[in-house]
């Protein structure tokens, strides 16, 4: 385990004090808890843009043409 000094501006500091009072986590819980979900949503977003590069809209629209013209399943349904 690393650790690290932060400053972190006393507005912002009190608001998350706040809101790891309600969670009852401790204050370092909840500043890690909020660095991976950082973290995640950034490779999320990394995943995403890759797969796009290597997407292909003429094999999407070959698939999509492959698609039974059939009623949706129930459930499926577009309201």
């Amino acid at each position: 385990m690393t650790n690290y000094a932060l400053r972190v501006p006393e507005s912002l500091y009190t608001y998350a004090r706040k809101v790891a009072e309600e969670e009852h986590v401790s204050m370092n819980q909840f500043f890690v808890m909020a660095i991976a979900e950082k973290v995640s949503a950034l490779k999320t977003e990394t995943y995403f843009r890759e797969r796009q590069s290597r997407g292909e809209l003429n094999a999407f629209d070959t698939w999509l043409n492959a698609s039974p013209d059939a009623e949706p399943m129930a459930g499926d349904e577009l309201v």
